[in-house]
């Protein structure tokens, strides 16, 4: 006799099965070929956990026939026990701290308790319990001390939460006609409730949400019966419990996703859906590289799901309990992404009131717009601008009829604003036939129009009107005509003015620089280095906005006085120095130095750009210092150095294996697009390089020193022109280095050059004649033409097995450095092709040759005096 011992036992939250086999008494003489089977089920405790024993007996010798049909029988009853795993039905439950798992195996379902917490709460989540998508008994928690609970279907056919006194305290509570139910939890995280006889289904947790939305989920809402699924946020990040902000899917004619206070106040908003991006929201592009779709069916019902394009791919949206959008994306089932969408006060619904306009980047933040006032001067200069503005110059629409000599009303155009809310739609129109539908409708107060929403118009108060940097529409505010004409006479006026004031200008010029030569000819001249005190009222243009100073004291304290042995390294700036704060932070401070004029438009530039930046992939401004002469930035300090400092290091780079540099590329590519798309202001870098990526304790990249960045201001140009070339030899792009043309594409060209340096493991450069190339991008370039573009890769990461993605991001570094600018991808088609396999990728063209020359700066020609190892880099002003 052959008895087959399974226990089938969750433990830990993961399914274990430990077989046992017994032989009794088998004998040549045994001829039976008869089975019997006999089960037996039994149930145990032990340690809290809960298993089940079955126990199959087979009678007889195990001949080959014996032994294929015993493998037959146990072969059906081990994959019935696998086909359960994921679904809960009349007779199958789970007991605390057992678990479901999804077929794919991706999902659990289960009991859990939030950190510092002891209740106990039914969850679904994803990988780990950190991730958690759905909860079933949110408002009411089971107390860890009174019991284990129990998730089950009940005798109703609901599915249900039992405390250990075996009390109902949550259920799905649908109204079931047949008992007959199970659930199961699929592949995609829903957890389904189905009757058995027909299938249909009765209930799931998609369409019954926590805080979170994962691909495939529908956030919903029917324009008929007015239902809408809502996301409710934590209450705190150890209570799960229906927390604050509530967010759903409004206004179904230009759909929106609104967060609201205590679901009733607005809290904020993304703008209307126009089938590509929210218009409200232009921060949000990173989200926007997702398959983002909107789908209204004929019962009035409306859909807005996202997915991703690479299967690999999952991520998880979230309402914290602050109520900001959050966004965890996995790739392998690894994290490589946290992002918390930043809310300014310009965010928030309503700020300015009625026809008030935020501008973030601008103190006040808020105005009103040219023939508004606001309607409580007093508490306006308060900084309360919730009464917003009003009209100062009424219109004429609709008392004018009988009078020919008087103008009508025009339109004022604003660029680049957030599309107000309670906007109203005219079907079939154009953009000029837009106009002049509001222009002929005397309640018609301002129209919008969207290429893929189409005319927008409002006729009530204009509420919650935001300027961004980029992104939005042109909005056009409804103002009488004689306002417009003032106007123009105004600014004919103070042209005239300003050209009378040039005049003089130029005549006193012309003056002073006579008076400066008989100077210079009759003083006798004066040698030695004089320090030049260029800082005087210069710290009065920093608008150090929610900046925090610090005292010199305190720095000098934290470096030991500025130590030799404490500094990290030098430019032409002046020196970087580590130092540890009373609380223990380990910061690094760089000083402008007395004696250089040199760095004190790059000090002052750092402060106002980085000030207002705030992403996982760009270093941290702590503070600055302004006193006593002395002007110095307070940053986070890198434990790990920068990148160059591991990449050229023939011994450190080894550290750096394929996911790592993966992650770093990915992140700079993230960072470079929160600068150029999410930030509050366009900003192009100018600098990237290896010695300006600094790496954290878990080597996630952070873009550092931004001296050199410009800030391109909302209604510029694609390019820009400058006389004064910045930035570093081998990374500088064609056009910039021989014209000064600097635009985006500029930091997608730099990228490109320090993907290759990564993938590589060499510097842009490190190439001499005799390897017939005088840069790595020429090399790559021509191993890509001659098809050995794999003897490019660094041994230290030449592995089968990562082939694919190597050769991918290669491909992708030709792309970025390629000759003419509108050949190079934009930073968001970059960060697309990195993360989706699918995504085509077009063959490189004639990549750019920058030849070994001066790139002479009118800054200095001071050499840095120590190598990238510095935790904090700054620029040389030279090409080098």
């Amino acid at each position: 006799m052959v008895t087959i011992l399974v226990r089938s036992t969750t433990i830990e939250h993961q399914l274990q099965r430990e077989f046992w086999w017994q032989t009794w008494n088998q004998t040549p003489q045994t001829q039976s070929c008869c089975i019997s089977i006999h089960k037996e089920s039994t149930i145990i405790q032990r340690t809290s956990r809960f298993s089940t024993f079955k126990t199959i007996r087979f009678m007889g010798f195990l001949t080959l026939t014996n032994y294929l049909i015993f493998l037959l029988i146990f072969s059906s009853f081990y994959m019935g026990v696998i086909s359960v795993n994921d679904t809960i039905t009349s007779t199958r439950f789970i007991r605390d701290p057992e678990t479901i798992i999804s077929s794919n195996g991706d999902f659990k379902l289960g009991f859990f308790s939030p950190e510092k917490s002891t209740h106990r709460y039914v969850a679904i989540w994803y990988l780990a319990e950190t991730y958690i998508i759905w909860i079933a008994n949110r408002d009411q928690p089971l107390s860890d001390l009174s019991g284990p609970g129990v998730f089950k279907i009940h005798k109703d056919g609901n599915l249900v939460v039992l405390n250990a006194q075996n009390r109902v305290i949550w259920s799905t509570n649908v109204s079931i006609t047949a008992t007959n139910t199970t659930a199961q939890l699929d592949d995609s995280g829903n957890l389904i409730l189905r009757d058995v006889t027909n299938g249909k289904t009765l209930w799931d947790s998609f369409t019954h949400p926590a805080d979170a939305a994962v691909p495939s989920m529908k956030i919903a809402a029917n324009r008929l019966t007015g239902k809408k699924i809502e996301y409710v946020s934590w209450k705190s990040s150890s209570d799960p419990s229906s927390g604050y902000f509530t967010g759903s899917l409004e206004r179904l004619d230009a759909p929106e996703v609104y967060f609201w206070y205590n679901k009733t106040k607005p809290y904020w908003r993304t703008g209307p859906w126009n089938g590509r991006v929210f218009l409200g929201s232009p921060r949000m592009s990173t989200e926007y590289l997702y398959g983002w779709r909107f789908e209204p069916n004929d019962s009035g019902t409306a859909y807005l799901t996202y997915n991703f394009e690479n299967p690999s791919m999952f991520g998880v949206l979230t309402i914290s309990p602050h109520g900001t959008l959050k966004l965890v994306e996995f790739l392998n089932k690894k994290i490589f992404l946290e992002l918390e969408v930043d809310q300014n006060k310009c965010d928030l619904y309503g700020t300015c009131g009625p026809f008030g306009s935020c501008d973030n980047s601008t103190l006040p933040i808020c105005s009103c717009f040219e023939g508004f006032e606001p309607r409580n001067p007093e508490e306006w200069n308060r900084e309360n601008w919730t009464s917003g503005c009003v009209r100062n110059v009424q219109l004429n629409c609709g008392k004018l009829n009988n009078t020919s000599d008087v103008q009508q009303d025009r339109f004022r155009v604003y660029q680049n604003m957030k599309v107000p809310d309670f906007a109203k739609r005219l079907l079939g129109s154009d953009q000029d036939r837009c106009g002049t539908s509001c222009l002929g409708n005397c309640s018609c107060l301002a129209y919008a129009y969207d290429p893929y929403i189409g005319c927008m118009y409002w006729n009530s108060d204009l509420i919650d009107l935001q300027k961004f940097p980029n992104g939005g529409v042109d909005l056009f505010i409804r103002v009488p005509a004689n306002l417009l004409v003032a106007a123009g006479g105004k600014k004919r006026r103070e042209n005239m003015g300003l050209l009378i004031g040039i005049t003089g200008a130029i005549g006193a010029l012309i003056i002073a620089v006579g008076a400066y030569l008989l100077w210079r000819k009759f003083t006798p001249k004066h040698t030695g280095n004089q320090p030049q005190n260029m800082i005087t009222g210069d710290q009065k243009q920093i608008k150090l906005e929610e900046l925090p100073l610090f005292e010199f004291e305190k720095l000098s304290t934290a470096t030991n006085n500025f130590h030799l042995a404490n500094m990290l390294g030098k430019g032409g700036f002046g020196p970087v120095y580590k130092g540890q704060l009373d609380n223990g932070q380990e910061i690094a401070v760089k000083r402008l130095s007395k004696a250089s004029g040199q760095g004190l438009e790059e000090f002052m530039n750092e402060v106002v750009v980085i000030s207002k930046l705030q992403h996982r992939n760009l270093v941290r401004l702590l503070g600055c210092c302004i006193e006593r002469d002395e002007q110095m930035l307070v940053y986070e300090f890198m434990p790990n150095k920068s990148l160059d400092s591991f990449l050229f290091d023939p011994l450190q780079r080894k550290i750096l294996d394929w996911k790592k540099r993966f992650n770093i590329i990915e992140g700079i590519a993230r960072g470079i697009l929160y600068l150029h798309r999410d930030s509050r202001l366009r900003i192009i870098h100018r600098d990237l390089k290896a010695s300006n990526i600094l790496l954290d304790d878990e080597m996630h990249p952070k873009i550092s020193d931004f001296g050199l960045a410009r800030i391109v201001r909302s209604g510029d140009d694609d390019e820009a022109n400058t006389k004064r070339v910045v930035g570093t030899y081998g990374y500088m792009p064609p056009e910039y280095a021989m014209e000064g043309i600097f635009s985006e594409k500029s930091d997608v060209y730099s990228f490109g050059v320090l993907l290759l340096e990564i993938v590589s493991g060499r510097r842009n450069t490190s190439f001499y004649n005799n390897e017939q190339s005088l840069s790595l991008v020429g090399y790559a370039w021509k191993l890509w033409n001659e098809g050995n573009i794999k003897s490019i890769i660094d041994l230290e990461i030449q592995d089968p097995m990562f082939e694919k993605s190597i050769l991918r991001c290669i491909h992708i570094g030709l792309l970025c450095v390629q000759e003419l600018t509108k050949e190079r991808p934009t930073i968001s088609t970059v960060v697309l092709m990195l993360i989706s396999e699918i995504t085509h990728l077009p063959p490189p063209r004639q990549v750019a040759f920058v030849q070994k020359q001066n790139c002479q700066s009118s800054e200095s020609s001071q050499k840095s005096q120590f190598n990238s190892n510095n935790n904090v880099t700054i620029s040389e002003i030279q090409g080098r």
